[in-house]
């Protein structure tokens, strides 16, 4: 079970009992996220997550496991960027109307470059290297 993160990877009121319980205050404030972020956690290069036609024009795909959002901006356009949302370090949900969301706070981000289209967050999704072989997706 997972006690870290709510819909769209938000902390939850179990995960800072659980992190409270098990680790102490600190614990639950590293556990939980919480502040503004610096993007989190890097998503590791080389890996390769999936067909390029998974991927709608205007809109994108969040790869939760691997903390990365892929949008497709324009056709044949591919970008990357962390997942993390710079606000409180929630997983992204979306990408819908070349907007990236985040439903933990409201955050909206630009599908095309990553910055910030909506507070409250105040930093842009970092980017991330991908590249497109043989029409897979692969993070650089």
């Amino acid at each position: 079970m997972d006690t870290t993160s709510g819909p769209g990877g938000g902390a939850t009121r179990r995960c800072f009992v659980a992190a409270v319980s098990g680790a102490g205050l600190a614990g639950a404030l590293a556990a939980c996220g919480g502040g503004e972020t610096g993007g989190g956690e890097e998503p590791s290069g080389g890996k390769e997550l999936g067909p390029a036609g998974e991927i709608p024009v205007g809109g994108g795909k969040v790869f939760a496991d691997d903390k990365v959002v892929v949008t497709q901006p324009e056709k044949g356009e591919f970008k990357a960027f962390s997942a993390v949302c710079t606000h409180a370090g929630c997983l992204v949900s979306g990408v819908k109307d070349s907007v990236i969301t985040c439903d933990c706070h409201g955050s909206r981000f630009s599908a095309a470059d990553g910055s910030v289209q909506a507070p409250p967050a105040t930093k842009a999704l970092p980017p991330v290297g991908i590249e497109v072989d043989g029409g897979r997706l692969r993070l650089t």
